[in-house]
């Protein structure tokens, strides 16, 4: 991946999650400044109900005490004092003192829990009421229920004693629990109350009701309801009405109790979630917006950024290629003053450093090749240099006190004279050869031919030793641009070297493989090894590890591989053998040229 893609992906990347945090931040902060402001709204709206619930406890506490007051009811408590009073006359009286005092509910019953007059069943005088104990009457009003002929109703209701004489006359009285006592709530934008009558076991959805009567969609309410009556504590749940959830409610239910505590009736308390979905919608689309925005300024930033930053490094950079392929003197142009101009003045600085660091290491170079030289060459010809003198020597002592014998010596010095000439002549062709490197002439060829050429040469027995000889060529090999003879001479010496490694025989191998676009040729021995230190010298002209050898072999072979625009290296470990490897381009370019030179010549021939 370029700079410049990496430049906009850092960007992107940073506006992203720079968006995506502040958003989740800001979700994060808005949801917990619902969840606490519905907290508050909810129980705002409960200190409400039971502020309303107080005040209307207190106004049937009032009515009721009006009734207990009266004198209907006092004539009723002075006739229980009688020895056999008739109940049945007293039938109307309930109804008639409860429209009085606008109660929906009304009873009047003696110490025997005996009812004597009820305005909302007329019909149950003389039963029983069983559903209060009169021992213990608490003074505010209470949730109870109410029997009548179409089912239970909840009411809030009071209960009185009126004693007149040594017997006690019992007034309770109330009101309804219904749909008029929810719309008298004052409630927030988006929230509503439900009650719940629990009139008996399990879930009833005719007993959920609200402002508007009968909650119509009461079954997604069951299994709060139901957690509620059976654990008698608040509950809280977040109900789904719909697949959109902007249509959730989160419905907090609170248990009321009657006299005897128990569980008479639920309140739920709903909160919208609408609002809280809503706003998490347009702060989701703000943020996608933002991110938009950001990474299409974080495109132009990024282009701004590499027109300033990645130009210069490009222009640096093929100014580092092109010194790397010989031309030192590249400079560079220097457009800034910031870090990017401090860098091109340092390249800059670097090449002339270097070309001068050069002309040194050339003329150092030059001055220790030829050192080198005339050591090597001291040393080859020295050896021949003193039999020829010894010779010499003797022929001028064999003349002067010998005579008879010198046409003898002479013929032996003779001898001895060609032969050592001949060696000096076979050291100087050494070096000459050497020196007279030939260019490669490229042409189309296939390594694996030349491979099994050299393989042929040299599979024949030499001096008893036993070689075996291992070709691995690859399939499919494809065909490089080389001068066959060279490469024929480079891969020649180098299994040379491999048998004087193994000297009591061994393992040879050959393989050939692709790797990349190089086509590559491996030779390996199991001969006596190499250090490291040999390794690191040993393509270096006149070193060798040979007792007699010039140290020019492998100097050709790397001489060669370079003229083909390779590479050669060497692996090997003492005891364990050596491993040359020769890295080759295609050089398919190269035959064009070398085509049009040898049309040239033709030309001028």
């Amino acid at each position: 991946m370029s700079f410049r893609r990496k430049l906009l992906a850092v960007f992107a990347l940073t506006v992203s999650v720079s968006v995506g945090s502040v958003a989740w931040i800001v979700l994060v902060l808005s949801r917990h400044a619902f969840e606490r402001a519905d907290a508050e709204r909810t129980a705002a709206l409960v200190a409400q109900f039971r502020r309303e619930f107080q005040r209307r406890g207190q106004d049937v506490v009032r009515r009721v005490e009006a009734i207990a007051t009266s004198e209907s009811v006092t004539r009723i408590a002075l006739a229980l004092n009688r020895s056999a009073p008739d109940y049945s006359s007293y039938v109307g009286e309930a109804r008639a003192l409860a429209e009085s005092q606008h109660l929906d509910f009304l009873e009047l019953i003696d110490a025997q829990s005996v009812i004597i007059s009820s305005a909302q069943r007329a019909a149950r005088f003389g039963y029983r009421e069983e559903s209060l104990n009169f021992s213990s009457l608490p003074g505010d009003a209470f949730l109870k229920s109410e029997e009548l002929a179409d089912g239970a109703r909840l009411a809030l209701s009071s209960v009185r004693e009126v004693r007149v004489g040594d017997k006690s006359l019992y007034v309770v009285g109330g009101q309804r629990v219904d749909e008029n006592f929810l719309a008298s709530l004052e409630l927030p934008t988006g929230m509503r109350a439900m009650f719940y009558q629990n009139l008996g076991t399990g879930f009833s959805p005719p007993l959920l009701i609200d402002a508007s009567g009968v909650v119509r969609r009461a079954e997604p309410l069951a299994t709060l309801i139901k957690e509620v009556q059976e654990q008698r504590k608040e509950g809280e749940t977040n109900i789904h009405w719909s697949s959109d959830a902007a249509d959730d409610e989160i419905v907090h239910a609170i248990p009321l109790a009657g006299q005897n505590d128990q569980l008479l009736g639920i309140l739920l308390v709903g909160n919208a979630r609408r609002p809280y979905v809503e706003l998490r919608r347009h702060i989701r689309y703000a943020a996608l917006l933002a991110g938009s925005a950001g990474i299409v300024l974080a495109i132009v930033f990024s282009g701004w950024a590499a027109a300033r930053v990645i130009r210069p490094v490009e222009q640096l950079a093929d100014a580092a290629r092109e010194v790397a392929a010989g031309n030192w003197s590249t400079q560079v142009a220097v457009t800034s003053a910031d870090e990017l101009g401090e860098l091109a003045e340092s390249f800059n600085h670097m090449t002339k450093e270097l070309l001068q660091q050069r002309e040194h290491l050339v003329q150092a170079e030059r001055v220790a090749a030829w050192r080198e030289l005339a050591r090597r060459l001291a040393h080859e010809l020295k050896n021949p240099l003193f039999p020829l003198q010894l010779t010499v020597e003797n022929l001028i002592r064999a003349r002067q006190h010998s005579p008879e014998q010198f046409d003898e010596v002479f013929r032996e010095s003779s001898s001895t004279l060609l032969a050592e000439i001949a060696n000096l002549k076979a050291i100087i062709s050494r070096f000459s050869e050497f020196s007279k490197m030939p260019q490669p002439q490229f042409q189309r060829v296939q390594l694996n031919e030349i491979a099994q050429n050299v393989c042929r040469l040299f599979q024949a027995p030499e001096d008893g030793k036993r070689i075996d000889f291992k070709l691995e060529l690859a399939e499919q090999m494809p065909e490089i641009a080389a001068d066959p003879d060279l490469l024929h001479r480079a891969l020649s010496n180098l299994v040379l070297n491999a048998l004087d490694a193994m000297p009591d025989g061994g393992k040879l191998s050959i393989r050939t493989y692709q790797k990349g676009g190089l086509a590559c040729i491996e030779i390996s021995d199991s001969g006596v090894g190499l250090t490291p230190e040999e390794c690191q010298r040993l393509f270096t002209p006149y070193y060798t590890t040979k007792t007699h050898g010039t140290g020019l072999g492998l100097a050709i072979v790397q001489s060669v591989i370079s003229d083909h625009g390779g590479r050669i290296s060497v692996r090997s470990e003492p005891g364990h053998g050596a491993a040359f490897l020769i890295e080759l381009p295609r050089n398919l370019d190269k035959l064009e040229a070398a085509q049009q030179a040898r049309s040239t010549s033709n030309a001028y021939s």
